[in-house]
């Protein structure tokens, strides 16, 4: 015998199957009450560019704006309003998190460490960055540790790098604590290793910011680069447009 389903204890349970999924789902560029307690911090609130400026400036350039609840770089003719844009905050030991999509051919990257000073022209003299790409059309894709989600020119590989379509946003996650440092790119993790130890100099030696200049001579330039555990995080201005948003931190 086949027993009839009362109607409505079934509308009652596809209402309840909504409600539940609404209410855990969660808000972009907000905190739950749980990371609140963890101690995590926004650094981006979804409306507007508080808390950060443009690299060794006092406000943030005019290619920079917030579209949709997202940070977006605008490309325009000219370079009046662009520049990297970096945290008011420098970080030390921390767990950092967003999401990022970019549109095709677009480039950029998560620079962190940085050493904001008038000496360094640019944020990439002293800090790593954790490249962002379209991995597909974008322009600076060799060798495989310029690809998304590498540490750039440094380590990573394609078969680490498996960035979401054009258009659809990324989850990044990137750890250092008393300088270890831990990359991930949607889950996948793309570099584990300790800052200052004979492998990260090696691999600074290998890459552009070791290489000499022209004079066979170190590059002053880089001097200082990837040596202090601590400084401001940066979003890249690069050929295209990046999109970023749910940007947070918690100190370790």
């Amino acid at each position: 015998m086949i027993k009839r389903l009362n109607p409505a204890l079934g509308i009652c349970s596809l209402l309840f199957i909504i409600i539940s999924c609404a209410s855990t789902k969660s808000i972009d560029n907000a905190l739950s009450k749980k990371e609140q307690k963890e101690g995590w911090k926004l650094l981006f609130d979804g409306k507007t560019t508080n808390g950060w400026h443009t690299y060794l400036q006092d406000t943030v350039g005019s290619k920079w704006q917030v579209k949709e609840g997202a940070i977006t770089f605008v490309p325009a003719a000219g370079r009046v309003g662009g520049g990297d844009i970096v945290t008011n905050e420098e970080f030390e030991n921390f767990d950092f998190r967003l999401e990022w999509k970019v549109v095709k051919g677009s480039n950029s990257g998560i620079i962190f460490d940085i050493q904001e000073d008038p000496k360094y022209n640019a944020t990439y003299f002293t800090g790593p960055e954790m490249q962002v790409l379209d991995n597909i059309d974008g322009q600076d894709k060799n060798p495989e540790t310029h690809l998304a989600g590498c540490l750039y020119d440094m380590a990573g590989s394609a078969a680490v790098s498996k960035p979401k379509p054009v258009g659809e946003w990324n989850q990044v996650r990137i750890v250092q604590n008393k300088g270890h440092l831990t990359l991930w790119l949607n889950g996948i993790q793309t570099y584990d290793g300790q800052m200052g130890s004979d492998e990260w100099n090696a691999m600074v030696a290998k890459s552009k910011f070791g290489r000499p200049g022209r004079n066979g001579l170190p590059n002053p330039d880089f001097a200082n680069f990837g040596k202090v555990a601590k400084g401001r995080i940066a979003l890249q201005e690069h050929p295209g447009s990046s999109s970023w948003r749910n940007i947070k931190i918690r100190k370790l």
